[in-house]
């Protein structure tokens, strides 16, 4: 099974330049233009992509304000802003990056260098999506595993647990549904001697 090509968003205003990047990313990539900041936001929220390429001055809402949109909305907020400018001058690159870019790169840019850095960048979102996903299974672990902290419906008789369904389970079941913790077994003092007439302590001795 073919995995899906990332999507990756174009906000610029400048068809020579939204020629180039897709000449670049095009057959490796699904990439989506964008002709303003304004549409760009629009565009993020119903598209969701991978990564966002955006330039900084365009008409109607520049890349920092989108930028800042984006970072902003919970829906948004995750997606990885590469900054597209022609000015490499500090204050441009520290605004830039006080918006909620993760990176930049000055035009004219190399192909080698945009591929590097977009690569980059799909990757660590695709490490970062992955240990949040392993954060929230290890919580709703966690949340399991805390179940056994309640009061816990247990037959007087037989010692068998009710779980959250009604239905009645020996504590080893009831306790390996709900954690990692494998069983081994043995036999207690106790038994030992009512059981077996053996004094395991006198013996351990």
């Amino acid at each position: 099974m073919t995995r899906p090509k990332p999507t990756i968003l174009l906000a610029e205003d400048t068809p020579a330049n939204v020629e180039i990047v897709y000449r670049i990313l095009g057959a490796d990539h699904d990439v989506l233009v964008a002709s303003n900041g304004r549409d760009a936001v629009d565009l993020a929220l119903a598209e969701n992509p991978d990564l966002v390429l955006m330039d900084v001055m365009m008409p109607v809402m520049d890349g920092y304000e989108a930028c800042r949109l984006l970072k902003a909305d919970p829906r948004t907020a995750e997606i990885p802003v590469i900054f597209l400018t022609a000015v490499a001058a500090v204050d441009a690159v520290v605004k830039g990056f006080d918006s909620g870019g993760v990176d930049y790169l000055v035009k004219p840019f190399h192909a080698r260098e945009l591929l590097a850095r977009t690569r980059t960048h799909l990757a660590l979102r695709q490490t970062l999506a992955a240990e949040r996903a392993l954060r929230r299974e290890l919580e709703d672990a966690l949340g399991q595993v805390r179940q056994l902290s309640g009061l816990l419906p247990i037959c007087a008789s037989c010692k068998k647990i009710r779980d959250e369904r009604g239905e009645w389970d020996n504590l080893e079941t009831y306790i390996a549904k709900r954690s990692e913790a494998s069983f081994t077994h043995g036999i207690c003092p106790d038994c030992a001697r009512r059981l077996y007439g053996m004094d395991l302590d006198s013996l351990r001795g």
